[in-house]
């Protein structure tokens, strides 16, 4: 019987490799960086963490970089040399017009000439927007307003309307900076694409439109809508994008209360942005000139009707293999077949579930095992293992392991029972994600005008 037990614990020791948990994090920092950012709740959220802001904190080079507005309602840029130098301020000319959350700064930088970008404060209004000299981003000189432009309406010489909302910043793979925003209004929009080169910004033009015609589930029909995305990524030389459409005609959801949000979508670009596909490879829209619209064929991944509280611009990633990771958010239907107030209704019963594909092609939905307990989105992010990390809101991150197929949902840090005191929603630093730092941007819950804005970093030990 000796040998016997020795035999058995040789053999669990040689399986373990094989049968890993889940990945674990582990707290490296939690920095106070503004003890009185402005604080106001619209559309459920906050102006300074919003989920949909994806560059509100922003790694490039040696420096991180973070925005947001103060309780005067200034807009402030900071900076800090990695891995932990002590963070500097600037504040630039610019307060925040509304009340009004989505409001928020996006940050970025064009690796061609080493300028920040800042565009900040529309919602379906013009943008405000204002670029440094050229290397501030890497010289690591004095960190000031005066190195800032003036604050425009207008990216350079490219005019972008005057209904611009959700501005974000994005990289391309031959070190092109893009900007990525919502022309018109909820309900009735396009997305569009400029992009900069040679010290310039130039228009792509529209890359999805509001035609087409939708019929919901209860015979409504909608002649307009506008798609929200989780986000606009490059793996590999190919632009990922996922999304939800929402309808003008409230009347497709069952309820008037609740959101008309349906379907998830997925399609590429292996052309920055020009020419789009859907998940098999056939054309489905080409910018500019013939927009992806509700019609496409082949966009939908995962079908889903305007009655369950579906959640815009939750976020994504992309795999080592270029495989697309989308978190989404509804009711589920064992709660009820009609959502009659999301954000009650997604507070009581919201469940966050992970879309991702498979190597074969086809698409995964898995539901993730803890409550939302909030009406608000959550942030997914993959190590260099393609293990996954999602930020749920009051910074709960919730991880999942490669090796188990991504089912071996574990609580590996839990911001509630910490006492962070964290609103809801929170900022990610992706662009830090490669060196094995998770940066939260999260601002604490408040009673006044304004609450503490904080950096929070972690270990990822995947």
């Amino acid at each position: 019987m000796h040998l016997l037990a020795l035999g058995l614990a040789l053999l669990a020791t040689l399986l373990a490799p094989l049968s890993r948990a889940a990945p674990s994090v582990s707290l490296v920092s939690n920095t106070q960086l503004d003890a009185n950012g402005v604080y106001f709740v619209s559309y459920d959220g906050l102006v300074n963490v919003n989920s949909f802001q994806l560059s509100g904190v922003l790694t490039y080079g040696n420096y991180q970089y973070a925005g947001w507005y103060t309780s005067s309602r200034y807009a402030i840029l900071a900076r800090r040399s990695l891995p932990s130098g002590s963070w500097t301020t600037l504040q630039l000319p610019h307060q925040l017009v509304a009340s009004d959350s989505h409001n928020v700064i996006s940050l970025g930088v064009s690796p061609a000439d080493g300028k920040i970008h800042v565009a900040l404060d529309c919602h379906s209004t013009q943008v405000y927007y204002t670029v440094s000299e050229a290397n501030l981003a890497t010289s690591g000189a004095s960190w000031v307003a005066s190195r800032f432009g003036a604050i425009t309406n207008t990216l350079g010489g490219l005019n972008v309307g005057s209904t611009v909302t959700y501005p974000q910043f994005v990289i391309t793979p031959d070190n092109l900076l893009q900007f990525v925003y919502r022309s018109a209004v909820s309900g009735n929009g396009a997305a569009q694409l400029a992009e900069y080169k040679s010290g310039s910004w130039s228009n792509v033009g529209s890359w999805t439109s509001a035609s087409g015609t939708y019929k919901s589930t209860n015979g409504v029909t909608s002649p307009a809508r506008n798609l929200y995305i989780h986000g606009f990524t490059y793996r590999s030389g190919r632009l990922h994008v996922t999304g939800t459409w929402r309808e003008q005609n409230g009347g497709v959801s069952c309820n008037s209360g609740g959101l008309s949000n349906h379907d998830t979508t997925y399609f590429y670009s292996d052309d920055k942005g020009r020419t789009w596909r859907n998940s098999a490879g056939t054309t489905v829209g080409t910018s500019g000139s013939s927009p992806v619209n509700v019609n496409a064929p082949g966009i939908i991944v995962d079908p889903l009707n305007a009655d369950h509280g579906l959640m815009n611009q939750e976020s994504q990633a992309v795999d080592s293999a270029g495989l697309i990771h989308a978190i989404i958010s509804y009711v589920p239907g064992r709660f009820g077949q009609c959502v009659t107030n999301y954000a009650s209704d997604r507070t009581a019963n919201g469940r966050a579930f992970h879309v991702y594909k498979s190597s074969g092609g086809s698409f995964t939905k898995v539901e993730i095992p803890f409550a939302l307990n909030s009406v608000g989105r959550s942030q997914i992010v993959l190590d260099a293992n393609d293990n996954l990390y999602v930020v749920l809101p009051f910074v709960r991150i919730v991880t999942a392991s490669k090796s188990s197929g991504w089912t071996d949902w574990t609580m590996a840090y839990d911001g509630v029972a910490s006492g962070l005191n964290a609103f809801g929603e929170v900022t990610v630093d992706r662009a830090r994600i490669s060196s094995g730092v998770l940066s939260i941007l999260y601002q604490l819950k408040g009673s006044g005008s304004s609450s503490a804005v904080k950096l929070i970093d972690f270990n990822l030990n995947g």
